[in-house]
């Protein structure tokens, strides 16, 4: 299976603090399956390390007040025509980032409070069809992936 994967829970150090997030669940998915890297900030032109940004009223705004909504959405699209063109069947993407959270993201204010919502990347692979998911949630894909080769086939 093709997984279009953050390149931070491989440790490319892209973050906006300049660190990666190394994450041994989603790196031992490459023992199995082809891992493709994404950074759709880095995709956007963003610099590392960066202000943090958080997604607010529909827009992506960095810490410092600048609408930085233009290089998340350049991202996002880069993102989705990686997974387009490579033919990926999953995207295993950070969590609470204003880029590739899915399902839940920080809230805007800057005060580390998260609310239900995807980040752009994450918001736009969906609207395309792909399904994506935290790297919390491997422990179950782990188990649906066993679940499945276990079935008989017909």
């Amino acid at each position: 299976m093709k997984i279009l994967v953050s390149c931070c829970l491989l440790g490319e150090k892209c973050r906006y603090d300049g660190a990666g997030r190394p994450n041994g669940d989603v790196i031992n998915l490459g023992k199995e399956h082809t891992l493709i890297p994404v950074c759709p900030e880095v995709l956007g032109g963003l610099p590392t390390p960066r202000v943090p940004s958080e997604r607010r009223d529909g827009m992506v705004v960095s810490a410092d007040g600048r609408d930085v909504t233009a290089h998340f959405l350049k991202g996002a699209r880069a993102a989705l025509e990686i997974a387009q063109k490579e033919g990926v069947q999953l995207c295993v993407l950070k969590s609470k980032s204003p880029s590739c959270g899915s399902g839940e993201i920080y809230d805007g204010t800057f005060t580390g409070t998260l609310t239900a919502g995807d980040g752009t990347a994450a918001a736009l692979l969906k609207a395309n069809g792909f399904r994506v998911i935290s790297e919390s949630e491997i422990e179950a894909l782990k188990a649906e992936l066993n679940a499945a080769q276990a079935s008989p086939k017909i």
